[in-house]
Formats: structure tokens, sequence, C-alpha cells
């Protein structure tokens, strides 16, 4: 834990040394400019890190506040890059798992499908009211075109169809 006399303040300025106000206080235009306004930013780091940055600056030749800037900016870029990975890694999963569970309800689809046709009593040709996808082969019936009921048990109160060209022979 650092205590205060370990950390200094670091503060930037403005090119000219005035304060900049506060961004509540921008105008639209301000805004609306594509240049980048500087800000003040003032933040306590502890005495280790300010010797750190003072050496690593000196090194560099370039003043603190501007090698200040320069990581702050690389990490926020590095920041963004990272979250676009995540961002995407979780677009793609989410993707995965919305193919997945559409396979999955196809498949115990089927399986109901097999079974009512397995179960069937009998087959009452209709005329469809309604699109619907044939429990046998898949196909999309549209609505008026000629389909057989799947008819159940008396307990069953599910409600399939099948095509024509999928009714079993008598």
């Amino acid at each position: 834990m650092y205590h205060a006399r370990d950390t200094f303040t670091l503060v930037t300025h403005e090119p000219n040394d005035t304060p900049a106000p506060e961004p509540s206080e921008a105008t639209p235009a301000e805004e609306a400019a594509p240049e980048k306004k500087e800000r003040v930013l003032h933040t306590r780091v502890p005495a280790v890190l300010e010797r750190e940055l003072k050496r690593f600056a000196e090194n560099l030749r370039m003043p603190v506040s501007n090698l200040v800037r320069t990581i702050l900016e690389d990490a926020v870029a590095a920041a963004d890059k990272a979250g676009e990975g995540v961002e995407g890694q979780l677009k793609r999963m989410a993707s995965h798992l919305e193919e997945e569970r559409k396979r999955l309800h196809d498949r115990l689809a089927d399986a109901r499908n097999k079974e009512l046709l397995a179960s069937a009593l009998a087959f009452q040709p209709v005329r469809l009211a309604k699109p619907t996808a044939c429990a046998q082969c898949g196909r999309d019936c549209a609505a008026g075109e000629q389909a057989h009921l799947i008819v159940g048990e008396p307990d069953s109160r599910e409600r399939a169809f099948v095509c024509a060209a999928c009714v079993p022979p008598a």
C-alpha cells in the first residue's frame, strides 16, 4: 500500500499553459472539430513509478508528459483491439451456439415426427390454410396445397402434416 509521501502528482498542461475547459463546457463547434483538443489530467502515481517515468523519458529525450500521453494512447488502443477481438469471438460463439441450437431443435423435431409417423392411426387428406413443413421430408408446403394430417392416439395433441409424396402406401 502506498502512502501520500510515496506519491507525486503528475500535471500536464495545454501548450499555452491555460487550464482546459471541462468537457461539459465545450461548444458544439469544438466537439465537432477534427483536431485533437488537449486536456489537463492530474493523477497520483507511486514515487517508484515517477522515477521510472522520468528515467525513461530522459533516455528517450522527451518530456514526461509526452511519454505518459503516448503510453496512455497505446494502452487505450491495445484495449480497444483486445475488446474488438473478444467481441468478434463472442459473436462467433453466439453464432455457433445458435447453429447448434437449431441443429438440436431439428433433430428433436425429426425424432418427434418419426414417432408421430410410427404411431399414426390414419392420414387425413386436407388443404393447408397456412404454410407448414412436411413431417417426413421437411419440404415447405404452401398454403392451399394438398397435404395429409397425421391422426394419432386420442391423447396426442401434436399436429403434423405430410406432403402427398410422403404418405405411406396403404
